[in-house]
Parts: C-alpha cells; sequence; structure tokens
C-alpha cells in the first residue's frame, strides 16, 4: 500500500537547496536502484529509491526536482507501482510509446545551466556516460555528489550486514580459485590489461568458490577485488573470514572493505599499463581512471556464465530436488484449496517447507510469487497481509518459485486452474505454452544473440493480438544469483550482451497478463548446449536448449486445437523425461 512520501520528499528538497553541501542548487536528484555494487537485490541499507518513493520493485530510477517527483520501471511493475506511489509521484511507464526518457524529462523540468545530482557509488559507468552527453545538449550538467541525500532523510538506516563467508565445495565449483585466477589473468593478457578491478558480488563469489548471506536471496559478500599478474587482493569485512575461510584463501592479500579507494588510488599513481573496470561499475570506481581503463564487460562475468561440466552436473541435481518440491506442492495444493482455506501466503509458506525438507537447501532465490487471480496480472506480485488473497477454484493461480541449493540456483513458474478454467483462459495459456515450446525447440548459430530469439516466444500471441511486457529469458547462475549476465533473450539488444555458448544457463518464459483478471506465465530453466545438424554451414557450429526444469505443467489448461502435432510429440517427451529421471 502507498505510504505518504511528503516529508521525505521534503527532506532531500531541502538538501538540494543546502549550500553547505554545494554551493549551487541542485536542480534535480537521481535515486537509482543500485548499491555500490550495482547489484539487483540489495541488502536493507541500501534500498534508497524503495525508502524514498515506497516502489519495492527489483527495477526502477526515482527523479526528485523542486515541484516534481517521477519513478520509471519496467512492464514487469506497472501494477505494483500504481499500487505503491502516493499522490507525490508521477508514475513513467518505461517502454511505452509516450514515455519520456529520464533525459527527456529532466531536459524540460530543469533550466539551462540547471545541475542534476547523483551518488556516484549508485549510478554505473555505463548509464553515466549517455545520461552527462544527453543532458549537456539541454545545457545541464550531470555532477557526481556525495553523501547521498537519502541517507541523509533515513533517520533510521539499518547496519550493513556483517554474515559469515563459507567455501563452495570443489565438487560443485569445479575449479579452485587459483584455476579460476590463472583464467582470469589469460583474458587480462589477451587483452593487455595489467590491472583488472571487481566489482559486481556474483563475480567476485565465483572468483573465489565463496559464497555469504549480504543480500537475501543472493548468497553473496559485500567485497572487491584487485587482480594483477603478480597480486590477488580481496577488500572484505575480516569479520565474515573465519580461519577456515582465510587458510583457504592462502596465497590472497585480504585488506578491509573500505580500503578499496585508497589502493586504487596507488594504482592510478603507480601503474602505466591499462586498466579494466567494467562500464557497470559505479561511477565512483571508474572515474579514478581517467585514461588507460578498459570498460569492457569483466572477464569474469563471461567465464561465470558458460558453466563447466560440475557446475552443470550440479545444477541438474538441483533441478531434479526442486521439481519434487513442487510436485509435493501442486498434489497439496489440489487437495487443499478446494477446501477454501489456502490464500496466498499460506501457499508461499507452504511451499518454502517443502523446499526445506530437500537436502543442501539454503534459502530462496528470490521471494516466492504467489498470485491468485488478479495478483497474478500483477507480473513480481509478492503476497502481503494487506493483499493476500484465498486461492479459489474459480481463478487461476501463478507461482513463480525458486531456491538456493549447495549444488545449484532454480526458477520456475507454473499456472493453475484448481477448478474449471474458461476457453478464453485456456486459449491464453495454450498460447503462452506454443511460445514457450517455440523457443525451447529452437536451433541456432554460434554467435546468435538472444534478442534475435525472443520473438519465438511471442508470435503466438502475436497472432491472436495478445503481447506481454517484459523479457523472454536470463541467464541463472550456479549458486549465485537468480538473474545473471551477460546472456538475455530480450526483445531489445543491449550493448553489454553475449551472443548464447553453449554451457550458458538461460530461462525460457513467455506470458500473458490480463489486468485485474489473471496472469499466465510458464518458465523453465534451460542449458544452452551444441547440437548435432545434418549441415555445418561454414563450419558455424549449432547450438539447442535442454530444459533442465523438471516440474510438470498442469493439462486442463491446454487447448488440444490450438497444438500442432510436433507441439503435443514434445509435450509427451519431456513427460516421458520427467518419469525417467524421477
Amino acid at each position: 500500500m502507498a505510504k505518504n512520501t511528503t516529508a521525505l520528499l521534503s527532506h532531500v528538497r531541502k538538501l538540494m537547496r543546502n549550500g553547505e553541501i554545494m554551493k549551487d542548487t541542485i536542480h534535480a536528484y537521481i535515486v537509482p536502484s543500485a548499491d555500490a555494487h550495482q547489484s539487483e537485490y540489495l541488502a536493507a541499507c541500501d534500498e534508497r529509491r524503495a525508502f524514498i518513493s515506497n516502489f519495492t520493485g527489483s527495477s526502477g530510477t526515482a527523479v526528485i526536482t523542486s515541484s516534481k517527483a517521477a519513478l520509471w520501471t519496467d512492464g514487469r511493475y506497472f501494477l505494483q507501482a500504481q499500487q505503491q506511489l502516493d499522490e507525490n509521484w508521477i508514475l513513467m511507464k518505461d517502454g511505452l510509446k509516450g514515455t519520456p526518457s529520464i533525459d527527456e524529462w529532466l531536459s524540460k523540468e530543469v533550466p539551462p545551466n540547471g545541475k542534476v545530482a547523483v551518488d556516484p557509488e549508485t549510478y554505473s559507468q555505463a548509464s553515466w556516460k549517455p545520461m552527462k552527453k544527453k543532458l549537456k545538449e539541454s545545457d545541464i550538467e550531470l555532477i557526481a555528489l556525495r553523501p547521498n541525500f537519502v541517507d541523509r532523510a533515513w533517520a533510521e538506516r539499518p547496519e550493513r550486514p556483517v554474515n559469515p563467508v563459507f567455501v563452495v565445495p570443489i565438487e560443485y565449483a569445479g575449479k579452485t580459485w587459483r584455476e579460476k585466477v590463472a583464467l582470469v589473468r589469460h583474458e587480462m593478457n589477451e587483452c593487455d590489461v595489467e590491472v583488472l578491478v571487481l566489482s559486481a558480488l556474483d563475480e567476485i563469489a565465483w572468483l573465489f568458490n565463496l559464497r555469504g548471506a549480504d543480500i537475501s536471496f543472493n548468497p553473496v559478500f559485500f567485497s572487491y577485488s584487485i587482480v594483477t599478474p603478480q597480486r590477488v587482493l580481496l577488500f572484505i569485512d575480516t569479520q565474515k573470514v573465519t580461519p577456515k575461510v582465510r587458510q583457504y584463501l592462502d596465497g590472497v592479500v585480504l585488506l578491509p572493505y573500505e580500503n578499496v579507494y585508497d589502493e586504487l588510488t596507488k594504482v592510478a599513481e603507480t601503474t602505466t599499463e591499462r586498466i579494466w573496470i567494467s562500464d557497470s561499475s559505479s561511477v565512483a570506481l571508474s572515474s579514478m581512471f581517467k585514461t588507460r581503463r578498459v570498460g569492457a564487460v569483466s572477464p569474469v562475468a563471461k567465464l561465470k556464465a558458460v558453466k563447466n561440466e560440475a557446475e552443470i552436473a550440479a545444477m541438474r541435481n538441483a533441478h531434479i530436488k526442486d521439481a519434487v518440491t513442487l510436485c509435493e506442492y501442486f498434489v497439496w495444493l489440489e487437495e487443499e484449496v478446494p477446501k477454501g482455506r489456502v490464500t496466498e501466503v499460506s501457499a508461499a509458506e507452504k511451499l518454502l517447507e517443502f523446499k526445506k525438507e530437500q537436502k543442501e537447501f539454503v534459502s530462496l532465490s528470490f521471494p516466492t510469487i504467489s498470485g491468485a487471480g488478479p495478483n497474478g496480472a500483477v507480473i513480481h506480485y509478492h503476497p502481503s497481509p494487506e493483499t493476500d488473497r484465498v486461492l479459489s477454484i474459480e481463478e487461476m493461480y501463478l507461482c513463480d518459485s525458486g531456491a538456493q541449493y549447495m549444488d545449484g540456483t532454480t526458477d520456475v513458474t507454473r499456472t493453475m486452474h484448481f477448478g474449471t478454467p474458461t476457453q478464453y483462459e485456456k486459449d491464453c495459456f495454450t498460447r503462452v505454452l506454443k511460445g514457450h515450446i517455440n523457443l525451447s525447440r529452437a536451433v541456432f548459430p554460434n554467435g546468435t544473440n538472444g534478442s534475435r530469439m525472443d520473438c519465438l516466444a511471442r508470435m503466438a500471441l502475436w497472432e491472436a493480438g495478445l503481447e506481454y511486457l517484459h523479457g523472454t529469458g536470463h541467464g541463472v547462475g550456479a549458486f549465485l544469483n537468480v538473474h545473471e549476465g551477460p546472456c538475455r533473450i530480450a526483445p531489445r539488444f543491449h550493448p553489454t550482451e553475449a551472443a548464447l555458448e553453449a554451457g550458458m544457463i538461460v530461462t525460457d518464459e513467455p506470458g500473458y497478463y490480463e489486468d485485474g483478471k489473471f496472469g499466465i506465465r510458464i518458465e523453465n530453466v534451460v542449458l544452452v548446449k551444441n547440437c548435432e545438424t545434418r549441415n555445418n554451414y561454414k563450419q558455424l557450429g549449432f547450438l539447442s536448449f535442454e530444459p533442465l526444469t523438471l516440474a510438470p505443467i498442469q493439462t486442463k489448461l491446454i487447448e488440444p486445437n490450438l497444438l500442432t502435432k510436433e507441439e503435443v510429440r514434445r509435450g509427451r517427451r519431456r513427460r516421458g523425461v520427467w518419469q525417467r529421471r524421477g
């Protein structure tokens, strides 16, 4: 529900006019979603945009001027933002025709020679460069400014977590940290780079085969790392490092987390060679090197995305366990929903009980999306006591759930009906299913980007004049973040997007949502693998997808007349695979 943000906005606006912080007035202040590591999911202490706006979605940017406040978010969160923003805020539906970009809006709201400020720790270099250029065209200056204005307005801001880190067993990691560092150094040498600076938390966790619990649902820990041909440095709160982990990291220089800027100052003064700091890193880090900086995607991001044999085997096992929990859950729902006592919250709690029974369960991989009827149309809906709805035999139910096991990360969505679905509901569901199958059966050449594949999942919906406003797939980490780059499947190409490659693990998740009525999504995690074809044009090599998800799909929602014989055949084959593995 919406909270009143008037007092908070007044506090920030007062700081914007405060001559003690900056001599000139700040005409607009940008509040991104990210932390100093550009994380998608945040620790409570870094949820600044959520605090100032009350919008809790994982993606969105708030902009505050002297008289207005606006929030940009994508199609996953339009309904949620409408519910959570109060009358102080303007919702900007990013991606829809007629919605101005942030720089377009600021060019009209900020006077010439005006100043727009942002905390450089929370803004990436990739966002900074185009924003600065666009604003300059309107004679507006974008400036990096500390301290953070939201922090100053946040009287009871939570403390930064200090949780111990632990080692991932080699049978799941597949390579030691020394072997991974050797691979990284090889990439550095290939690109003629002397120093690599890492700030993305999942990249650091992967490199050192360490995991933590500083951010809910993501087994990462606050840290930075610097790799050179001679040294490996890890900046971390030493309270998190147990004697066992310290011994495991023999050969790594451990330094306090906050010392990273001092160390980089030394690097800037003493290193004459090129330095690799990805443009996805913060402006605060990247701006320390005006020249000689390589801004390409981190080599660790690519190495991490292409899973080794041990990681793939472990992920397979995690999905078998997760399928067991979902089968138990579906049976329980079929028995209990008709009694009229199951709610969205109690259903999610029951699913968590089932997952906790599995070996090496660590946590959920994101808050379970448990949406009945109209709540299912809120794409990233999370039930709360205020919105909790009873599951019934009259409405569809969408459940998007995932778990972190020591051997892998899962993310599965299934849509169900516990009574008799309408013909329209069946038609919509079947078209989503057709898109899901169409993408899953694709064969494509090496070097293909996911953005070229996205339309395969939408064609059956488009034929009926239907669409969904989110991407079709994202990378998935190996006991790491459930959303992982640099690969993805989405309608628009992103400059940092990597081509799909054998060993990558992504999702296949088309959907359809009727506001105020129901939501449908079918999601599997799939492995990109090499594919034998009759021909091999110019020795390109071809790829295909192998589903790792084994959870069944409810058949009562399928309209058979909309399926082709090939789609039916593939469905039967998948059922046989599930029975053999089960």
